[in-house]
């Protein structure tokens, strides 16, 4: 009986020996986790990657770059990262994002344009240690220079000369000082300016309409133009053949220039006289003239005084420069 309740108590014995040291293992493996957490977290250990570079502020204060790949080591809480740069190709979106921004161009017209510019950082000290804060810093310089090329052009050069402005814009990222007198870009910031594209460059829904019809304006009032210089020409030419005519007639008959009075009154009469021959009907004035001039002569538009007047034109006798006062007294008589 002595010996099964001394084995119960060595098992229980056993039992608790077991959970003492798996709470102490565990303790232990937690203390341990922490410790690697903590050091994690400080990054007191850290690694260096390929195409990447740390910048790192020693106890002393002193900001130097560490760009060998692998692991180091640094004191926690006495010397900070202060930041982690890549050393490879970047973008940077006008504006700060890849969505179209607005931009007023010369002539004070709003349109919606986006760019992106691609660079390389050839210099850490000059990017990480020299600048504090580069990456807004090169965000504000970047928008300005490009702002500053788009607002001197006129807006059809920014829809229809896009090749020309993005190589401008380019060039002047790479070689035009920020400020006379001033660095570059590239000397600013240590960095070489791979390349330059505009995504998009087109106007507001607003400002195309008004776009659209004032082409349609433009086409209507160069139709418009267009018309009007033909009507001109064939004018021209009109009255080039009616003077080629005049002068023809009157070396066909010899005439002076003294002839002219009596010219002019024979083709006015001939012109009356033809209108006449047109409009028999409803006429109210008939023009008679001589060489002392024309008076009208208003007849009554009823279709018998019409004829009583055609029978006695046809009686009276053809003459180029009929008496105004037989004429008067044929008129009366008519009526």
């Amino acid at each position: 009986m002595e010996e099964e309740q001394r084995y119960r108590l060595l098992q229980r014995a056993r039992v608790k020996n077991f959970i003492k040291r798996g709470i102490l293992l565990l303790v232990t493996g937690l203390m341990l986790y922490g410790l690697v957490a903590l050091v994690y977290a400080t990054k007191t250990f850290y690694k260096v990657r390929r195409n990447y570079a740390v910048i790192l502020e020693d106890l002393g204060g002193q900001r130097r770059v560490v760009d060998e790949v692998g692991w180091h080591g640094r004191l926690p809480f006495f010397t900070r990262l202060e930041l982690e740069v890549p050393l490879m190709n970047q973008e940077m979106h006008l504006g700060g994002r890849p969505e179209p921004v607005r931009i007023v161009s010369q002539g004070n017209v709003a349109l919606w344009t986006s760019a992106m510019l691609t660079y390389r950082i050839r210099d850490l000290e000059r990017w990480g240690i020299e600048n504090q804060s580069p990456q807004s810093l090169l965000q504000n310089d970047f928008d300005g220079i490009v702002k500053d090329v788009m607002q001197a052009n006129m807006v059809d050069d920014l829809i229809s000369k896009r090749e020309r402005i993005k190589e401008e814009i380019f060039i002047d990222l790479k070689k035009r000082p920020i400020n006379k007198g001033g660095p570059t870009l590239e000397d600013k910031y240590g960095i070489e300016i791979v390349s330059f594209i505009l995504r998009d460059t087109r106007f507001g829904e607003k400002l195309a309409a008004a776009s659209e019809e004032k082409k349609r304006r433009e086409l209507i009032a160069e139709a418009e133009n267009y018309a009007a210089d033909q009507e001109a020409s064939r004018t021209r030419k009109l009255y080039a053949a009616y003077s080629d005519s005049i002068r023809q007639f009157r070396t066909a008959l010899g005439m002076t220039a003294d002839d002219n009075r009596a010219l002019f009154q024979f083709l006015n009469q001939q012109k009356w006289a033809t209108a006449y021959e047109k409009n028999q009907f409803g006429q109210n004035t008939f023009v008679l003239n001589n060489t002392n001039g024309g008076i009208p002569v208003v007849l009554p538009t009823s279709r018998v005084n019409v004829e009583k007047v055609e029978q006695r034109h046809e009686q009276i006798p053809q003459n180029p420069q009929p008496d105004l006062r037989q004429a008067l007294r044929a008129a009366n008589r008519a009526n």
